[in-house]
């Protein structure tokens, strides 16, 4: 059975708007209705400040159109409120009903509490290692590292998937020049969207660019596990995860819940990038991901009409912190204006100037985290006992 706009939203006429007033389609609170095949994509308008208040809305939502003959999912996000949609006057909350008491079972420990970080990890059918890219703290230029880092491992031979696990701020649409809505495979999974040669998943190309998301815990991990396990990704060598910055509930998800073959961090070298990306690199040890080494951005900056080189944020603040944690330290990205304006234009310099110096530095890098990846995955299997009969 098809399924329509027109249904979705009749459907949601049935759901109360905040404290009851109204419905959230009349209400002006629904964005545009994506739909690919038996997925409904969509999202909810509400006031920042009540955000977590009103959670059981956009459950309430997405169990009303998951309730649709032939509606397999619904993926529904809050987003922070815009003007005219209803929302400007603020409306008392209502006081929650009284929850019953849990039975008394309740309290004992289940079989499905939630696995420790070091078992219990499943494997992504047809991708061989996973790789996260991370940074402690926003502005270091994380995610055009990884899309370079990404097409540095393909140009070296390896087949390569992005998928852009920063929901707060997917960036891979513009990076890689990619349009429109990804198409499903027999209406169940995702087909990822291509360029350059990589298969690449991204809210964004569920949500448009301009769109405020508000995600709460529960949200990021629904979303980056469909992004992850809905998608049609093998065969695949590497998977390259443009992680979030910071040390939240996506790292976390995806720490605990995915047999990482290790993590890259990124910093610029002054002290204060430095020490969130101390936070990176800790978050990381504790959950038991190997860390396959530190990068540093914006290393340097030489002059295009002099070729002075100017150490603008510092230089090597990187390499000394990457020895004294005892971690490989991969290479130094210059600031280089060819790396922004390409990435702005949606052609990563690995992919635009295959031959020049910019590359060369992503392609060695990518190299280092490759064989990184291989080592860690031999010590992994060096520390497995074997069993003798004898």
């Amino acid at each position: 059975m098809s399924i329509t706009k027109e249904s979705v939203i009749e459907r949601l006429k049935t759901v109360n708007g905040p404290d009851f007033t109204g419905n959230i389609v009349d209400l002006g609170m629904v964005s545009e209705i994506f739909i690919a095949d038996s997925k409904v994509f969509f999202s909810i308008t509400v006031p920042a400040a009540r955000a977590q208040e009103l959670e059981p809305l956009r459950a309430a939502a997405e169990r009303a159109v998951k309730g649709i003959p032939g509606v397999a999912s619904a993926v529904v996000a809050l987003t922070a409120e815009k003007k005219g949609g209803g929302m400007e006057a603020p409306v008392p909350a209502r006081p929650a009903a009284p929850r019953p008491a849990a039975p008394q079972s309740s309290q004992r420990p289940t079989p499905q509490a939630p696995a420790s970080h070091s078992h219990g990890k499943r494997g992504v059918p047809g991708i061989d290692s996973i790789i996260a890219v991370a940074s402690g703290k926003g502005g270091v230029g994380k995610s055009t590292t990884a899309v370079n880092l990404a097409l540095g491992l393909a140009a070296n031979g390896l087949k390569v998937g992005v998928l852009d696990a920063d929901i707060y701020g997917p960036s891979m649409p513009r990076l890689l020049n990619i349009h429109g809505r990804p198409q499903t495979v027999d209406g169940k999974i995702l087909k990822p969207m291509q360029n350059y040669g990589l298969k690449v998943m991204s809210m964004g190309f569920l949500v448009d660019e301009e769109t405020p998301m508000i995600w709460r815990g529960p949200m990021v991990m629904s979303a980056l596990t469909q992004m992850l396990r809905e998608v049609e990704w093998g065969p695949l060598d590497v998977l390259v995860v443009d992680m979030p910055p910071g040390t939240g509930d996506a790292q976390l998800t995806m720490a605990q819940q995915v047999p990482l073959a290790g993590a890259v961090i990124v910093s610029t070298p002054q002290d204060l990038a430095l020490i969130d990306a101390r936070k990176g690199l800790n978050m990381f040890k504790k959950v038991d991901v190997p860390l396959l080494g530190i990068v540093e951005n914006m290393s340097y900056f030489l002059a295009p009409d002099t070729g002075k080189h100017y150490d603008i944020f510092g230089h090597g603040g990187a390499r000394r912190e990457a020895e004294r944690l005892g971690v490989t330290f991969l290479g130094e990205v210059p600031l280089e204006m060819g790396i922004r304006e390409s990435s702005d234009a949606g052609a990563p310099v690995v992919a635009s100037k295959p031959e020049g110096a910019e590359a060369k530095i992503y392609r060695d890098i990518a190299s280092k985290v490759w064989g990184r990846v291989q080592e860690e995955r031999g010590a992994a299997e060096a520390a497995v006992p074997s069993i003798v009969f004898e």
